[in-house]
C-alpha cells in the first residue's frame, strides 16, 4: 500500500500526527482539527497540481505530507480557525452583505384624500 493510500485510512487528526511522527500540542488539536487537516489536503492538493509527487518513492512522499501538516499545525499555532478562513462559514461570515433594495414608490402613484 503506497503512502498516500494509508495516510487516506487514517481518521483522526491525532492518526494523522502520530503516523507522520509529528509534535503536536493537544489543546490546539482540539480546538482546530478539521481545520488543520482541511488546510493540509490545501497543500497536499497544491503539491499534486504542481506535479511535486511524480518520480517520489513513498520515504519522499512521507517527508512531503510530513511538512504539510507541520505547515497547517503552525497555521493554526499562529492563528485560529476563525481568521484563517477555511471553511465557507467563516468566508461567509466576514463577506460584504449587499445593500437591501429600498421600496420605491412613484410620486404619481400617491393620492391626496380630503375629509
Amino acid at each position: 500500500m503506497t503512502i498516500l493510500a494509508e495516510i487516506g485510512r487514517l481518521s483522526s487528526a491525532e492518526e494523522f500526527f502520530d503516523y507522520l511522527d509529528v509534535p503536536y500540542d493537544p489543546a490546539v488539536v482540539r480546538v482546530a482539527r478539521l481545520h488543520i487537516l482541511r488546510r493540509m489536503g490545501q497543500y497536499l492538493k497544491q503539491s499534486d497540481a504542481d506535479d511535486s509527487f511524480n518520480g517520489l518513492n513513498d520515504a519522499e512522499i512521507r517527508v512531503i505530507c510530513r511538512a504539510h501538516l507541520e505547515q497547517a499545525y503552525q497555521d493554526f499555532v499562529k492563528s485560529s480557525p476563525i481568521q484563517e478562513r477555511i471553511f465557507k462559514v467563516h468566508k461567509d461570515a466576514v463577506q460584504p452583505k449587499p445593500e437591501p433594495e429600498k421600496p420605491f414608490v412613484p410620486l404619481e402613484s400617491l393620492t391626496l384624500v380630503t375629509k
